[in-house]
């Protein structure tokens, strides 16, 4: 009897054994069910004329968000993080210009003054006084920009006048800044930033300066010019030790800031504001940084698109990407390219930007992409982009903020309806006080994607990464747990809603 029921139970398990994946099933079968039960909710909360957005600001706050690519460290901060540093490097405040006071000796004399006296003010002081705190703030982000708290000057002067205030102590503190991202990354699911740190050293040279410009719709003898001061600034140890004390500094900033939930890279990237010879050896510092396999994943260019030098020197710009590019060939680019909108400059400004920065530079990745529906390769544009795999990294708070772009005049109907891929991303956070879940409000609720769309724009921001395959898999592994967490709480908590009661009239 014992024998037979023993032979029994190993036929049993041996039946068992070989189906284990068959006990997968039901996990499978349960995953699937909390998936449909998840986008079943999320189409009731777009639903109708009226997105529900609370709901969706709950719903995309708990939602894994994958990465954000499109992230200035300077700009994602928050003023209320800058005024604490202000404190940590013994800085004040003038509240009659707002702006940080770096004089020792001038500070030191504020601070002899009794406190009624003082025109340049801590931290404390600044917060103590509500009149000085809320016009600080309102030079320093857009806070109360649109509730008629403010001046309101042009949204665009605004914004970019604001890194003017905070610089002193945007360029210090960089450990303390990454650890505050990370900590709000983490607080809204987000396991990955790839931010666009601090700029590549630069040289001026004045000489270059005239040959470049000179040569600049000579491209051959521009690709000599660039060759020979190449040759000159790799033979200058003074500019490769700048090189190597910038990455030094990258990675003493970065120490202890990956960890088995959050992980973040950096882009350096050139000012398209300044002289030839300054972005082209910023450039070259970029690409050998970006080159050395280190934390420094990626090159771009930043700074206001439509001013007169951004304007006069775009197409320059983008040889000197292309030559180096061929020199780093795995290197890679995102661009700021397109972020224009009519009126900013003459129409004929608007009709090449991105164009130049997909055939010309070889952009990996395309910032802001919003001047779009104006160029004149626009079809090419999009076939190139969705053919190449390129996506465009879309900004709506910035980009509604800044260029006054936003619902059904923005190209993310265009490149959404032509297969283009995309990611949603954060621009500068901490000036236009938001967050990536907002966006994903924003997004949702504006042009009402499915959920499948939506989950795949979160893996998108991993995808698109500039990270090795290995790390990209890590990433996608972590972020197909969360997705399963995620799902299972929405379905629980949709099992829970309380039937709409109507009041009898």
């Amino acid at each position: 009897m014992q024998n037979t029921f023993s032979r029994s139970l190993l036929i049993a398990l041996a039946v068992a054994a070989p189906g284990f994946a068959i006990a997968k099933e039901p996990i499978a079968a349960s995953r699937q069910a909390n998936e449909t039960a998840t986008a079943r909710h999320y189409a009731s909360l777009i639903a109708g004329a009226e997105p529900k957005l609370a709901e969706l600001t709950m719903f995309f706050t708990q939602m894994p968000k994958g990465g954000d690519l499109h992230h200035h460290y300077s700009g994602a901060i928050y003023v209320e993080q800058y005024l604490d540093f202000l404190d940590r490097q013994g800085l004040c405040v003038n509240k009659q210009t707002y702006r940080i006071e770096q004089d020792k000796a001038v500070i030191a004399l504020e601070r002899a003054k009794p406190a009624r006296e003082r025109n340049c003010l801590s931290s404390a002081e600044v917060y103590a006084d509500d009149y000085t705190w809320r016009e600080l703030v309102q030079r320093w982000s857009n806070k109360d920009f649109d509730n008629h708290g403010a001046l309101n000057p042009a949204p665009d002067r605004l914004f970019f006048q604001t890194f003017g205030y905070f610089g002193p102590v945007s360029n210090a503190n960089f450990k303390e800044g990454l650890q505050e991202l990370k900590k709000r990354a983490i607080a809204e699911n987000v396991s990955y930033i790839e931010t666009m740190f601090k700029m590549a050293p630069a040289i001026a040279n004045a000489e270059f300066d005239a040959r470049a410009w000179q040569l600049a719709s000579d491209d051959a003898g521009l690709t000599t010019e660039l060759g020979r001061a190449t040759e000159a600034l790799e033979h200058d140890p003074a500019f490769a030790q700048s090189i190597a004390d910038f990455v030094a500094k990258i990675d003493e900033a970065a120490a202890g800031i990956d960890d088995e939930r959050f992980t973040m890279r950096y882009q350096t990237y050139v000012l398209r504001l300044l002289n030839p010879s300054q972005v082209f050896s910023s450039m070259l510092a970029a690409f050998k940084s970006a080159s050395a396999g280190g934390k420094v994943v990626g090159v771009n260019i930043v700074g206001q698109e439509s001013t007169m030098v951004s304007m006069r020197d775009y197409a320059l710009h983008m040889k000197m990407f292309r030559f180096l590019k061929a020199r780093y060939p795995d290197v890679k680019v995102a661009l700021h390219a397109g972020e224009l909108a009519l009126g900013d400059v003459p129409p004929e400004g608007l009709k090449f930007h991105i164009d130049q920065a997909l055939t010309v530079a070889g952009a990996n990745r395309i910032g802001h992409g919003i001047d779009l529906a104006h160029e004149a390769n626009a079809p090419a544009i999009l076939r190139k982009m969705r053919q190449d795999d390129i996506p465009v990294e879309i900004n709506l708070t910035s980009n509604a903020f800044i260029s006054g772009i936003k619902d059904e005049n923005h190209p993310v109907t265009l490149y959404r309806k032509y297969g283009v891929p995309y990611v949603i991303s954060t621009d500068d956070a901490g000036v236009t006080r938001h967050t990536l879940s907002q966006e994903y409000v924003l997004f949702a609720s504006r042009y009402k994607p499915d959920y499948a769309e939506l989950k795949k724009t979160s893996y998108n921001s991993i995808r698109y990464a500039f990270l090795p395959a290995a790390d990209k898999a890590r990433l996608t592994r972590q972020l197909d747990t969360r997705f399963a967490g995620f799902e299972a709480e929405v379905a629980k908590l949709a099992r829970t809603v309380v039937p709409e009661r109507r009041t009898a009239r």
